[in-house]
């Protein structure tokens, strides 16, 4: 090659790729089993946060002590369990973990705090009466996924998304959980710290510094920090560090605070209905029901990141619906079991994926089965779950990124010398921010949405979804590129709507039967359109 060449190759533009190169296992690859029960426990290990989390934040107001959250977060890690099985074999068929989700702690506390249940002085009675409140609006408001998902009108939707207006809606399911990363880790820095930098070390300086034949720090970096983090924070609380700190500086940073090992049983199974017979109250059924919502829009974002890091062609259209349809049958499984809040694609196990750069389908079934050994066996699950929380944080500070980044990937199929795609992205970002930060300031300094008619259920429904930065940003930029100049002729192309539309049907592309096809001949009886 000559020197005129190389210096003509060097200012020419990064080729797109349909798929993303550099991942050592895609969704069929597989590791040994060896080496998929260590990375399936380490996924384990990264969705606890939120299955910790989640209870810990609504069961004290629900009247539950350390022995009804231990109980819920079992339940919780089963669901979990299930949930994810039934997604990797017969949903969309990615890498992804399904777990409970954020978006419904609004409605279960909009239960808890129903003036109906403060008539219970025992609070275990009242912890029970708002359970099976919860269970029930769950069951009800999971129909909506599931009708739109089964027959297929999600993915109809979803034909008209293109990967312009897929850039905010997947960049913000991760940026939208900011809040849940550095904030959490403050709350005691000398142990988060520590971890999100040992976990950058690990994964991205140490393997250039340090060759070796096979990949083990970047690969088990999630692994190595938190053991040696934790440890650290073991030998801070026997030492007496937080002797005589505040409650809230002891709760954040000693390892044995959580409650979760006293308040867990050695062996106990969940069982559909175990709180009593669901209740219903329509007030309660349409808050949950715009979570469901929510939750059905930030999982198609982290589905189609999750076919990015499994290295999978874009997911088609009738697969999403698909999987949304098994989103929705898995919050009705929150519902019967019981486990507070529903369910979504877990945000931080698809960041795990790009971290790792195993997008193995194996390794996330793998980690399924962590989650029911260990939602049976009580003490020994607790002891795990009883991590810091600030450690979870420093994770959720990479993790979100990374999810955050699969959508900023999306833009190379887009023309960015476009002022159109420049306007859309842009606003989309800005207002998928701002409009939430909006609604949250504004409940925390005078009390209620900025939405305050005398329905209190609507005031909270419309508060669900417009505090959800991804649901905010996907809509802005769902209209605007679909009305926004739209007969231009220049608009397809800017959009990168040539790109994906050999996708919009399964059989237009021979690759999408490699990734997505179902298993045991399935796909004989339910094919994909």
């Amino acid at each position: 090659m000559t020197v005129a060449a190389k210096v003509v190759d060097e200012f020419v533009p990064h080729p797109v790729k349909e798929q993303l190169p550099g991942v050592d296992y895609c969704v069929n690859s597989n590791p040994s089993w060896a080496e998929a029960v260590v990375l399936g426990f380490q996924h384990y290990l990264v969705m606890l946060g939120t299955t910790v989390i989640i209870p810990t934040i609504i069961v004290p107001y629900m009247g539950g002590g350390n022995v009804e959250k231990a109980q819920v977060i079992q339940t919780l890690l089963f669901v979990s369990g299930v949930n994810t099985l039934l997604q990797t074999w017969f949903g969309t068929r990615l890498p992804v973990v399904i777990g409970g989700s954020f978006r419904f702690i609004v409605p279960s506390l909009y239960v808890a705090f129903a003036q109906r249940y403060y008539i219970y002085l025992n609070p275990y009675l009242r912890f029970i009466r708002t359970m099976r409140a919860i269970q029930g609006a769950l069951m009800v408001a999971s129909v909506l996924p599931m009708l739109l998902g089964f027959l297929g009108i999600w993915r109809i939707v979803v034909r008209f998304l293109s990967p312009l207006s897929a850039v905010p809606l997947v960049a913000l399911v991760g940026l939208g959980l900011y809040e849940q990363g550095f904030p959490l880790l403050a709350e005691c820095v000398e142990v988060g710290l520590p971890e999100l930098i040992i976990l950058i070390l690990l994964s991205h300086y140490i393997p250039h510094i340090w060759s070796f034949k096979r990949p083990i720090y970047d690969r088990f970096a999630v692994l190595l920090s938190v053991g040696i983090v934790w440890a650290y924070a073991a030998l801070l609380t026997a030492a007496g560090a937080y002797k005589n700190k505040p409650l809230n500086t002891q709760l954040s940073c000693r390892v044995d605070r959580s409650g979760l090992v006293s308040g867990s049983s050695w062996i106990s199974f969940p069982y559909p209905i175990q709180w009593g017979p669901p209740s219903l109250h329509v007030g309660e059924v349409l808050v949950t029901l715009a979570a469901a919502f929510v939750a059905m829009v930030e999982s198609t974002g982290a589905f189609i990141a999750a076919s990015r890091y499994g290295s999978a062609t874009h997911i088609p259209a009738s697969v999403l619906s698909r999987g949304v349809g098994w989103l929705g049958f898995g919050i009705f499984l929150d519902g019967l079991f019981g486990t507070g809040s529903g369910s979504t694609v877990s945000v931080e196990n698809v960041g795990l994926l790009a971290l790792t750069r195993v997008g193995s389908r194996r390794v996330v079934q793998t980690s399924a089965a962590f989650m029911l050994f260990f939602s049976v066996l009580g003490k020994f699950g607790a002891i795990i779950a009883s991590i810091p929380l600030p450690i979870v944080g420093a994770l959720y500070c990479v993790l979100f990124a990374l999810m955050s980044s699969a959508g900023l990937g999306l833009l190379q199929y887009c023309n960015l010398n476009s002022f159109r795609t420049k306007f859309i992205i842009g606003f989309s970002f800005f207002m998928g921010l701002s409009v939430p930060r909006y609604f949250s300031d504004y409940v925390i300094t005078s009390g209620h949405s900025p939405v305050h008619t005398h329905s209190v259920w609507f005031n909270k429904m419309v508060l669900v979804i417009f505090t959800s930065p991804a649901t905010v940003a996907g809509l802005v930029a769902f209209f605007l590129d679909l009305t926004f100049a739209r007969k231009h002729a220049s608009t397809r192309r800017d959009s990168g709507r040539h790109w994906w539309a050999k996708f919009k049907y399964f059989d237009k592309d021979p690759r999408s039967a490699e990734f997505y096809t179902l298993p045991y001949g399935l796909s004989k009886y339910f094919p994909s359109l």
